[in-house]
C-alpha cells in the first residue's frame, strides 16, 4: 500500500515513516509537473530504506 502511495502521492509516504521536512520538501518539487517523477522516485527509494531499517532493527533485537 506504501509503494502505491510513494507512486501516486510521493510527499505522503514521507510523513507516513516519520520525514515529516523530507515531505514538505517533497510535495514542494511534487507541484511541478517535470518535478513528479523525481519526487515519486525520491520516496519509492526513502520507502525502501525505511523497510530496510525496519528490517535490521528486528533483527538486532533478536539478539
Amino acid at each position: 500500500m506504501r509503494l502505491l502511495i510513494a507512486l501516486l502521492l510521493p510527499w505522503l509516504t514521507f510523513f507516513t515513516i516519520g520525514r515529516p521536512v523530507a515531505g514538505i520538501v517533497c510535495l514542494i518539487l511534487q507541484i511541478t509537473l517535470i518535478g513528479w517523477l523525481p519526487a515519486a522516485l525520491w520516496a519509492v527509494y526513502a520507502l525502501g530504506q525505511y523497510k530496510t531499517d525496519k528490517k535490521i532493527e528486528k533483527a538486532l533485537q533478536r539478539k
